[in-house]
């Protein structure tokens, strides 16, 4: 594997890890989708309770 794909694997990797932390903290639900907030910041919502947060 060359040093570029390593780096991306890394990359990828590193942003499962992200997501996987997330979770709801309304309903503990792993099932989290990263939205685009009202004024350009990042916000969360639950696909599984409809809980949203920043």
């Amino acid at each position: 594997m060359s040093a570029r794909n390593s780096e991306e694997a890394d990359d990828l990797l590193a942003a499962a890890e992200e997501r996987a932390r997330l979770s709801c903290p309304s309903c503990g639900s792993g099932h989290v989708a990263q939205v685009l907030g009202d004024h350009g910041g990042v916000s969360y919502v639950c696909t599984a309770c409809g809980h949203s947060w920043s």
